[in-house]
């Protein structure tokens, strides 16, 4: 039997090249389809040029870290939902005061519950798009 089929778009951003690959495939078995890159300025061309359901983003990443990406995230692609995974307790917090509407999930993590977290998003009742 076939994998499900989300037909939702998903931008991550991740600098540490192990993790972009276990998050890629466990989302991507989940029926999501993802596009990944190393750093948030290379996030960007791709959020200029094609439109994703979901960012999801590390929070601490060199030359432009995950917050200063969701906030540009928000200029150009308004609709694009944002949620961060970060292993510092204290980012989180920041990322909480800064993107307010964001999902925070702190690694550790299993794999299982980033999937969860990303249905979560997509659940979400005032959501209107398919």
């Amino acid at each position: 039997m076939s994998e499900p089929v989300h037909y939702r778009r998903i931008l991550l951003a991740e600098d540490e090249e192990a993790m972009r690959t276990y998050l890629t495939r466990a989302l991507e078995k989940a029926g999501y389809a993802v596009d990944s890159v190393d750093c948030g300025t290379a996030a960007l061309p791709l959020l200029e040029k094609a439109e994703y359901d979901l960012l999801l983003s590390d929070i601490v990443m060199p030359e432009m870290d995950g917050i200063e990406l969701a906030q540009l995230c928000n200029e150009i692609s308004p609709d694009t939902k944002v949620m961060f995974i970060t292993g510092f307790a204290a980012v989180s917090l920041k990322a909480c005061t800064d993107q307010p509407q964001a999902k925070v999930l702190s690694k550790p993590f299993h794999l299982r519950d980033l999937v969860l977290e990303v249905d979560r998003v997509f659940a979400d009742p005032c959501e209107a798009r398919l």
